[in-house]
C-alpha cells in the first residue's frame, strides 16, 4: 500500500547565538521577515504540501513558538472589539482547524540528528519531511516540500532538496556525491574541504526521510563539532541506494546569518510593495 507524507518536523531547539542579544529570550526561530516569523513560512509550506501534523523540537526558552501557533482569544476579542475582523480571523487561523501541532523536548542540543530523532515517538512508523526554519525559501514553481513530496510519492526513497554552490563555499554544507542518473546520491559529505568534495551540490534545509532514519540515527558516532550529524545517517541510505536529490529552483537565503536575513527581508519588501 502507497504511503503517503503527512507529517513535518521543525528542529527548533538552538540557541541562535549568531543573533545576540535578540535571541536571548526570543527564539530565532520567531525573527520576523517583515510581519511574519521565519517558522511560520516553513509551517505553511509544510501545510501547502498536505502535511497535517506538525512536530515541533523544542528546547529551554522556546515556549514562545507554542504560544505563536496557539490561540489568543483575548487578543481575537480585542480586535473584533475594534472592528479589526480581518486581523483578527488571520490570528485565528494561524494553523487550520484540521492541522495538530505536537511539542518535543530535546533535553541537550546533541546535533540536528539527535533533534530529528526526539520526533521519532510523535513520528511513528511514517514517513516524513524535515523544515530547517532558518533556511528561508521562495520557490518559482510548487513549493520545494511539495516537490520532495512529490519525488517521494514517485519512488518511496528518501529525498534531498538540492542547490548548486560555489567550489569556495562546499565547507559551508553538507555536499552530495551524485549517483549514475540525474536523481540519485551515492553519499553526502557533511561539510567538506574544498579538495575533498564530491561535488557542489550541497543540501539546504528541507528533506523527506523514510522511518528507517530513526534506527541508524540511533546507533550514529558523533560527527562534526562531536555531534550527531543528520547527514551523516542520510550517507548511509545513500549508500544502499535509498536517496535521491531534488534541484531547488528559486532564491534561498541563510537567515541563521546577518546577511542572509537582511537580504530575505529586502527581498520580501520588495515583493510586498513594489519597491
Amino acid at each position: 500500500m502507497k504511503t503517503f507524507i503527512r507529517k513535518a518536523v521543525f528542529p527548533v531547539a538552538g540557541f541562535g547565538t549568531r543573533f545576540l542579544p535578540a535571541t536571548k529570550a526570543m527564539p530565532k526561530e520567531l525573527l520576523p521577515i517583515i510581519n511574519k516569523p521565519l517558522i511560520q513560512y516553513a509551517v505553511e509550506d509544510a501545510i501547502g504540501a498536505g502535511c497535517k501534523t506538525l512536530v515541533f523540537v523544542t528546547g529551554r526558552n522556546k515556549r514562545a513558538i507554542e504560544d505563536h501557533f496557539d490561540r489568543n482569544i483575548e487578543l481575537e476579542l480585542a480586535l473584533e472589539a475594534s472592528g479589526r475582523k480581518e486581523e483578527a480571523q488571520m490570528v485565528r487561523h494561524i494553523i487550520p482547524k484540521d492541522v495538530e501541532c505536537i511539542f518535543v523536548r530535546q533535553p541537550e542540543q546533541l546535533g540536528l540528528g539527535h533533534a530529528v530523532l526526539c520526533a521519532e515517538r510523535a513520528v511513528g512508523n511514517e514517513p516524513f519531511v524535515v523544515l530547517l526554519a532558518d533556511d528561508f525559501l521562495i520557490s518559482t514553481g510548487a513549493s520545494v516540500t511539495s516537490d520532495l513530496i512529490n519525488s517521494f510519492n514517485k519512488t518511496g526513497k528518501c529525498q534531498l532538496s538540492l542547490v548548486e554552490v560555489d567550489k569556495e563555499n562546499v565547507s559551508k554544507y553538507g555536499i552530495v556525491k551524485p549517483g549514475g542518473d540525474k536523481k540519485s546520491v551515492r553519499g553526502l559529505v557533511e561539510k567538506p574541504n574544498v579538495e575533498n568534495a564530491p561535488s557542489c551540490l550541497a543540501s539546504i534545509g528541507r528533506y523527506a526521510l523514510t522511518p528507517e532514519i530513526f534506527d541508524i540515527l540511533r546507533h550514529q558516532e558523533p560527527g562534526h563539532r562531536n555531534e550527531i550529524q543528520l547527514a551523516d545517517s542520510i550517507n548511509k541510505m545513500a549508500l544502499d541506494g535509498k536517496v535521491e536529490g531534488v534541484l531547488f529552483e528559486g532564491e534561498r537565503f541563510d537567515c541563521g546569518s546577518f546577511q542572509g536575513y537582511l537580504k530575505a527581508i529586502n527581498t520580501v519588501a520588495r515583493k510586498m510593495f513594489g519597491k
